[in-house]
């Protein structure tokens, strides 16, 4: 409405509707002949016609190709065709022109995107960043519903709805657990019953056994008395026949000593052998490395002598031209030759003849050559024709003898890769051969020690399979450590002990029963079980008067020894309360006192009784024990950690066997392999192939022999033709120059002579470097001959061992056999006498029994009838408990059966009863806790709340995508903008400077940023006058610097042009219509002008006037080259007084 005349949009009706005319509209037809420019929605429309209608009261409609369409849409489209209605630079007035130079550099900027068609894009964004800004303040909105309301209500729901969910829990299993218990209650009240009724009959069953027995025990016992009178007297007859058995035992032991030696011999050739066939492999690996050596050895001896003998060569060369050129001085100068071989004389003919003679014999040599290299050539090429016949065996055979190769190096990778390696495996072995020495020397030495404490020899059978020996801790004795500074009174801590000391140590009275019924002890024994033992122990008050009593001279004994936790009361008992002291007055002192009154033991050995008694004397035979077990218990520590070596070197072994396994199957594979692969090799060499390949090798060898001899023969000839040559010029120049040419050989023979030296130096270091090879080769010959003797006598020696381990071997059985005939032999006479010791013993025993049994029968059968009448009782109970259970629970009755059946909820087998109740009472005290506390309609309220929370989680997402979506968008737009005007600008730019030279020849213009700044920040227009350049077109006349104003870049489909021509002259105005005519032929404009140079060049003419007081408008068409002209007046070429109305022109 701003560049219309109207205040508003009802003055646009006529007289403003109040002549019953209530709405205005007008049409603007578009020619849309010309698809290139063309919208991209109404490319198929060969018209394109917009209105726009005006009702009252304030209706706007807008029709697009005569359907409704709306504002944005129409707005839209024309934008697409640089028709910006917010902004109409299609549209010039006047004084449009000054406010266009007047612009910012952002304003002409804006111009530029109304070329480029962005300005709908710069319209989406600021949309979009309204958009977006409504999204973050929706994202914002829901953010703090969930901060504020539904994060806090639903993090106390859901702790109410955990309370409510465990206390749903323990109340269905507390009927759960509470059925269980009921049925188990009632199946025990079943189950007493029925077998309280299974005792009764029981006891009255057994009653009547019990008296029957005793009628039969009775009996029993007389006759087991008159069979112990009858045994007694055949037991004394056998003890009279003399000391058999003694003889018997004593024969015995010296087998089994004799069998163990021989056992241990064994071992150590055994351990000799492998210690000897470990030599032998060292032997075997020693002599291959020296072999190796030996032919590396041989090459570089081979090397240096070959190189040893060219230097010696050239010396003996350099030798005899420098012997040569001396002759040849000597003779210049004296006339006679100091060389007895040269027949020809000397000086410079003798060398003369010499070269000669030398020339001769390298023809020679040369023709020798080439003879031999042509029959050698030929034969090479017979053996080469052979050699095709026998390639692809020959081919054949390397391809397998490769493919065993590739085999024995996997192998070898895969040995590489297993893990171990034979150096491993050495040292296992080592270690464990080791450790079993360790242990067989332990073990002599354990048995040496224990052979002086006979006394201690406590030997026993398993009483049964899988017998735990550690039960049986051992004899007290051997339970004890006594530290060296009390050894001095061992003695007293003997005879303190007494008896005890041999007494056996075991775990409980279980142990010790079993050990004595079926042990088979070879002595009577006395057994401490550790958990039946009482102990007496010196009281504080009694420790400390004693103290008092002998300060420094009295200790209990317990407090001198050391021993394990775990026999603490067992050494307690042995010890009880007995003090050593170190004297005798000290004992008397403690002994007698009423304050202290224990038994006393002095270091020598004497004791004083509370009682009175006093004993002493010589020292025990036995003295000295605690001492000797103290070696012992050290041995058997040792013995003890040297066996948990071996065990552990054992394990060790177990857990890589399968390691070790795998590393000698693959050392046994690679062995096969290589075997094969050597096989194959020596098969390749032997066959006929390879001789032939052999031979043609061969024969190129001596041609390329021949060949270098060829071509040294050749060198020959050519050095001595050289030296003829030479030796003529020499003369020739001696004759004409005698002193300057001997002058010249003299220097030549010092200069000989000085390198000369250099070569003795050099092949006499040399010549010790052939020397010092050839002297570490005879070393190694001579290493391999004494590794090879030292190999054979091992070897031999291995042998020699091995015969004596066999003969060992025999030993041992032979040894071993006459052990166990005698130890039969042993068992059997023993047994003749326990079987009459055992017999007396077990006929006492029944008849004590028998008596016994007797008593407790008449006691049994009175404590039987008592029981009967309380089971009785008991029965009754149950019965009246089973009646109360049904009557308070119904479903026992349905349920009964299922009572203790697999499968069901009543398998009591697999349920802890005792804990069922404990559990049960501590739910039955939560429920009355949680009752108060619970909230029964939270899981309806978390609902809601979930869904609500889900519901806003499900929109901040959808906010988020859209937002993201807009951002992208947004960045594609700013992207495609950039793109647009950049075009634009280097379009219009050009245009521009091309049009302003046209209508100003000679002069030029242009569009560019400001200094210093991109396009985005905006545009200037500058000018060049002539040679001047002017920031702006102010100094023009209006009308020119209206001709510069119009687009050629994407022109608008229509311009308006008030009076531009108004300041213009005639010339230019003709300007002007030329330009609208060849410049913009895809543009409409509409202009109004009262010049003839506008009207000359337009298509069509409208002239306003008035006539008979109306407001008239003449159309004239005639220069319309338009199809859309053309259509509209194919019945004549004028339309004559139009009546002025709201119709558009196009």
């Amino acid at each position: 409405m701003t560049q219309m005349r109207a205040q508003n949009q009802q003055e646009l009706i006529y007289k403003r509707g109040q002549a019953g005319i209530t709405k205005a509209s007008v049409t603007i037809v578009f020619d849309n002949s010309d698809k290139s420019k063309s919208p991209d929605s109404l490319r198929d429309y060969k018209q394109i016609t917009v209105t726009r209608q005006i009702a009252l009261p304030n209706v706007n409609k807008y029709l697009l190709n005569g359907h409704k369409s709306t504002q944005q849409n129409i707005q839209t489209l024309f934008q697409s065709v640089q028709l910006n209605i917010n902004n109409p630079n299609f549209v010039i007035m006047q004084g449009r022109i000054t406010k266009v130079l007047n612009m910012r550099p952002q304003e002409i900027l804006g111009m530029v995107e109304e070329a480029a068609g962005t300005r709908m894009f710069e319209e989406r964004k600021d949309k979009a960043f309204k958009t977006m800004a409504k999204k973050d303040k929706r994202v914002q909105e829901i953010l703090s519903i969930q901060r504020e309301e539904i994060t806090p209500r639903l993090e106390k729901l859901r702790k109410q709805k955990r309370s409510f969910i465990e206390y749903q829990k323990s109340v269905s299993e507390l009927e759960k657990i509470g059925r269980v218990l009921r049925a188990y209650e009632w199946m025990e009240s079943h189950h007493r019953v029925v077998h309280k009724e299974q005792e009764i009959q029981k006891q009255e069953a057994e009653i009547k056994a019990v008296q029957e027995g005793s009628l039969k025990a009775q009996r029993e016992c007389e006759a087991a008395e008159k069979d112990m009178e009858a045994v007694t007297k055949q037991r004394d007859a056998e003890v009279a026949k003399g000391g058999k058995l003694k003889k018997l035992e004593e024969e015995v032991q010296e087998l089994a000593k004799a069998a163990h030696k021989s056992k241990t011999q064994v071992d150590l050739k055994e351990t000799t052998i492998k210690d000897e066939e470990a030599n032998v492999n060292t032997l075997n690996d020693e002599l291959e490395a020296l072999q190796a050596s030996l032919a590396d050895k041989k090459a570089q001896v081979g090397t240096l002598s070959a190189s040893f003998d060219n230097i010696n060569a050239e010396y003996t060369t350099s030798t005899g031209k420098l012997a040569t050129a001396e002759e040849l001085l000597q003779s210049l100068l004296t006339g006679l030759s100091s060389s007895e071989s040269n027949a020809s004389g000397g000086g410079y003919m003798g060398q003369l003849a010499t070269a000669r003679a030398r020339i001769a014999q390298g023809q020679a040599e040369r023709k020798q050559c080439t003879v031999k290299l042509e029959m050698n050539e030929k034969e090479l090429k017979t053996l080469q024709a052979r050699w095709k016949e026998v390639e692809r065996d020959a081919r054949d055979g390397q391809k397998n003898l490769a493919v065993k190769k590739s085999a024995v190096d996997e192998c070898r990778k895969k040995l590489e890769k297993c893990g171990w390696d034979e150096q491993k495996e050495k040292a296992g072995e080592e270690k464990m051969r080791e450790a079993k020495a360790v242990v067989r020397r332990l073990v002599e030495e354990h048995d040496r020690v224990k052979q002086g404490l006979g006394r201690l020899d406590f030997d026993y059978s398993d009483p049964y399979p899988n017998f735990d020996r550690r039960k049986v801790k051992g004899q007290a004795a051997t339970l004890i450590s006594l530290d060296e500074e009390h050894y001095n009174k061992a003695t007293a801590l003997e005879i303190a002990a007494g008896g005890k000391l041999f007494q056996v140590v075991v775990e409980n009275e279980k142990i010790g029963t079993d050990i004595l019924k079926n042990g088979r002890l070879k002595k009577r024994v006395t057994l401490i079980p550790l958990n039946k033992i009482s102990t007496y122990r010196l009281s504080n008050k009694q420790l400390e008067a004693a103290q008092r009593l002998a300060p420094g001279k009295v200790r209990p004994a317990l407090s001198l020894v050391t021993y394990e936790d775990e026999v603490a009361n067992a050494i307690a008992y042995v010890f009880s309360d007995n003090l050593i002291c170190d004297d005798a007055e000290s004992a008397k002192r403690v002994t007698f006192s009423k304050e202290v009154g224990v038994r006393s033991v002095t270091l020598e050995g004497d004791v004083y009784d509370p009682s009175g008694t006093l004993s002493g004397g010589s020292a025990p035979s036995g003295s000295g024990l605690l001492i000797r077990v103290q070696a012992l218990l050290v041995v058997g520590a040792q013995l003890s950690e040297a066996r948990e070596q071996l065990v552990a070197l054992e394990n060790e072994e177990n857990r890589t066997r399968k390691v070790r396994e795998g590393w000698r199957q693959l050392m046994q594979d690679l062995e096969m392999k290589e075997h094969e692969a050597k096989l194959m090799e020596q098969q390749i060499e032997g066959s006929n192939a390879a001789r032939i390949g052999t031979q043609v090798e061969e024969l190129k060898q001596t041609i390329e022999s021949l060949k270098l001899a060829f071509q040294a023969a050749e060198t020959k000839v050519t050095d001595a033709e050289e030296e003829c040559k030479k030796l003529e010029r020499d003369m020739a120049e001696f004759k004409n120059n005698k002193e300057g040419k001997t002058e010249e050989l003299k220097a030549d023979i010092s200069k000989q002579k000085k390198a000369l030296q250099k070569q003795a130096v050099h092949v006499k270091t040399q010549q010790k470097e052939v020397q010092t090879a050839r002297l570490e080769l005879e070393q190694i010959e001579q290493d391999i001959k004494t590794t090879t003797l030292s190999l054979e006598e091992t070897q031999a020696g291995v042998k020699i061992l091995q015969r004596d381990l066999d003969k060992l071997t025999v030993e041992v059985s032979t040894t071993e056999a006459a052990h166990a005939r005698a130890e039969k032999k042993l068992q059997e006479e023993r047994a003749t006498l326990s079987r009459f010791d055992n017999e007396l013993k077990a006929l006492a025993s029944v008849i004590k029994d028998k008596k016994q049994f007797v008593q407790q029968a008449e006691l049994d059968v009175k404590g039987k009838e008592h029981a009967v009448q309380a089971l009785n009782k008991e029965k009754v109970a149950a019965a009246n408990q089973m009646t109360n259970l049904e009557k308070q629970y119904e479903w026992i009755v349905e349920d009964k059966d299922q009572f203790g059946k697999e499968g069901t909820q009543y398998h009591f087998a697999k349920q802890d009863i005792p804990e069922l109740r404990k559990r049960a009472g501590k739910l039955e005290e939560e429920q009355k806790d949680k009752k108060k506390n619970i909230n029964s309609k939270v899981m309806n309220m978390i609902d809601n709340v979930e869904k609500r929370e889900a519901e806003l989680q499900k929109n901040l997402s959808t906010i988020m995508k859209d937002k993201d979506m807009i951002e992208e968008t947004i960045e594609e737009l700013d992207r495609y903008k950039r793109d647009a005007l950049q075009k634009t600008w280097e379009k219009v730019n050009g245009d521009f400077g091309s049009i302003f030279g046209e209508l100003l020849p000679g002069n030029f213009a242009k569009l560019q940023p400001p200094e210093g700044q991109d396009l985005m920040d905006g545009l200037e227009v500058k000018v060049q006058l002539g040679s001047v350049w002017k920031q702006s077109l102010t100094e023009l006349s209006g009308g020119q610097r209206q001709d510069d104003l119009f687009r050629a870049f994407k022109p608008a489909p229509m311009y308006i042009l008030d009076e531009i021509d108004a300041a213009l002259d005639l010339s230019h105005t003709q300007h002007i219509g030329q330009l609208f005519k060849s410049r913009f032929t895809g543009s409409q404009f509409i202009v109004v002008s009262l010049k003839e140079g506008l009207f000359s060049n337009a298509n069509v003419l409208f002239r306003a006037r008035f006539r008979d007081g109306t407001s008239v408008v003449e159309r004239t068409a005639s220069r319309s080259g338009s199809t859309l002209y053309n259509n509209g007046n194919e019945n004549g070429g004028d339309e004559r007084t139009r009546r002025r109305r709201g119709d558009g022109v196009s």
